[in-house]
């Protein structure tokens, strides 16, 4: 790749790093920083000490994890988990977004999705969840961020993982991370 081909490629990540930043993926905003945005709690049984049980990677079946989470305000219209990988170098590589999830809704079980729930695309564009599949001899650090929002978002299934994540960004009043390792 010549230097005006890297230059365009650096240009574009920086700008999806940006943009991406809206949603506490990259960077820490300050609108997303205060007190009262870290109001919820996240668990799943999948995590013991921290570590990812493997039946949730590549490794295993590779189907989506049960997660629960609780503290949401009274507010919340919607709600939106996305999974992405902590240690991924330069952009975050996203395995999961669901979104519209009613905020009657107090946990996403193993390999389902609640009644009205929607999907957006992933890192590798597929709608969906996407086991992580941690390098051979490695671990990464993977992020299960719910966010309470004040709005159900007005994209279908399959939306692009850029839209999805604008329009969490611009609706983000609450949220809860649980981070959890996996090992190769």
């Amino acid at each position: 790749m010549g230097r005006c081909g890297r230059f365009a490629a650096v240009a574009a990540g920086a700008a999806s790093l940006f943009l991406l930043s809206g949603c506490g993926l990259v960077g820490t905003p300050k609108a997303l920083l205060d007190e009262t945005t870290e109001t919820m709690t996240v668990t799943s049984p999948m995590v013991d000490q921290r570590v990812m049980s493997a039946q949730y990677t590549c490794d295993g079946a590779g189907q989506s994890p049960p997660i629960f989470w609780s503290g949401m305000p009274t507010s919340t219209k919607s709600l939106a988990l996305v999974v992405d990988d902590a240690s991924a170098p330069i952009t975050p590589r996203v395995y999961w977004i669901v979104f519209n999830i009613s905020p009657a809704t107090s946990d996403l079980q193993a390999g389902t999705l609640p009644t009205g729930a929607r999907q957006a695309r992933n890192s590798l564009g597929r709608v969906g969840y996407d086991p992580p599949c941690p390098p051979a001899g490695g671990s990464h650090r993977y992020r299960f961020t719910v966010y309470a929002l004040t709005s159900k978002l007005d994209q279908p299934s399959g939306t692009t993982l850029k839209a999805a994540w604008t329009a969490i960004a611009q609706r983000v009043i609450a949220r809860g991370r649980l981070t959890a390792t996996a090992r190769a």
